[in-house]
């Protein structure tokens, strides 16, 4: 029966191998060390990526009991050389930056399974906006976020009592602002898997999307709930935070709404909020084109957070730019208008236009979508 150091050993050099960490397993391995954090058992690992290559640093777990073969998910390298001084000290780090960053997500991941439970009651996960600011060093400063939120959008910094008597956790800000929550969350480690690098492709607005976003190496998670507000006020609350924090050097964009937006474009359309009270819907909801041999499809990515179905049209024969222009129309009237469109109705912008609509499983998003004839 295989242990649960076998086990460890295995994860460690299958993670090592995937092309988008190492590529290809290291050259050697060995157990180095083990250590209990949150009652779980990690495992230490050094490894050589090469005959000549020094040795760096690896960790895997967490395991719940002795007999356990199955980590938790927490496995990861930063590819940093291997020091026993301070090889537990920076494991422990590691692995509390990777639960950091799921237990951010705790909330938007609870809210899309809600709203697949409840498919005709997406109004539990309306109000809750969150993205990724994308950055190409570790660094984070988060000093000059409060100024730019404070000098471009007049919001202050009131730490909330969560945070103890210094009022802040390193590299974690969350206060309250006229009934909404602001989070913002620094994580020196990049999102996994390739997931931002791959929804970059999307954004057809931004050629070098995949290449920009390649670069980063950390992020900031930010989030804004709706607590006494509305969905309408915690979008804008979102997009001020988002714009702030873009305006950092090491910046590079934000993973966000099924795309990465580019740094300059989102706060220039943040910035019309300033002078014409416009609602900013392009920085909440990102329309998708995708062309087929049957026609042009597009739909919503982002309308859920509004507690609205996304939008999704099929095969259609208007132009790429018509399709676009049509689905942003009908985004900014549900969603400025609190409209609720249903299964079996009609919509249309003129008296005779009279657009059929169905409910369905998305074709480009998750969950159910509501498909209009165009």
């Amino acid at each position: 029966m295989i242990t649960q150091q076998q086990a460890a050993v295995q994860s460690m050099i299958n993670w090592l191998a995937d092309e988008r960490e190492l590529g290809r397993k290291p050259h050697k391995i060995e157990m180095a060390g083990e250590f209990d954090l949150h009652e779980m058992r990690y495992y230490i690992f050094r490894y050589k990526p090469s005959l000549f290559g020094k040795w760096l640093l690896g960790v895997c777990g967490g395991y719940e009991s002795p007999t356990d073969t199955e980590h938790c998910g927490h496995v990861f390298s930063e590819m940093t050389q291997y020091d026993p001084a301070t090889a537990k000290q920076e494991s422990i780090a590691m692995v509390e930056r990777i639960r950091e960053y799921w237990m951010s997500q705790a909330a938007a991941i609870e809210a899309a399974q809600n709203q697949e439970e409840h498919p005709d009651n997406n109004d539990d996960s309306s109000g809750i906006f969150n993205g990724f600011v994308l950055l190409n060093s570790s660094t984070c400063d988060l000093e000059q976020i409060k100024m730019n939120l404070k000098q471009d959008w007049n919001i202050s910094y009131s730490p909330g009592e969560e945070l103890g008597p210094d009022g802040e956790k390193e590299g974690i800000l969350v206060w309250d602002v006229d009934g909404y929550t602001l989070a913002v969350s620094f994580v020196d480690a990049p999102i996994p898997g390739g997931e931002a690098q791959h929804y970059a492709q999307g954004n057809y607005l931004w050629p070098e999307a995949a290449d920009r976003t390649d670069t980063h190496v950390a992020q900031i998670i930010l989030a804004v709930f709706t607590g006494s507000g509305s969905p309408l006020g915690s979008g804008k609350l979102y997009t001020k935070l988002a714009a702030s924090c873009l305006k950092l050097p090491n910046a590079v964009g934000l993973y966000s709404s099924g795309t990465v937006f580019k740094p300059e474009h989102f706060i220039e359309m943040a910035e019309i909020m300033k002078s014409d009270d416009i609602f900013p819907l392009l920085n909440l909801v990102h329309v998708g084109l995708v062309g087929t041999a049957t026609g042009m499809n597009g739909y919503t990515c982002g309308l859920a957070a509004f507690g609205k179905d996304e939008i999704e049209v099929l095969d259609s024969q208007a132009t790429p730019a018509e399709l676009r222009d049509f689905l942003i129309q009908i985004s900014d009237y549900i969603v400025e208008h609190d409209v609720k469109l249903r299964d079996g109705e009609t919509i249309g912008f003129t008296a005779e236009q009279k657009l059929p609509i169905t409910r369905s499983d998305g074709a480009y998003v998750k969950g159910k979508s509501l498909k209009i004839k165009y």
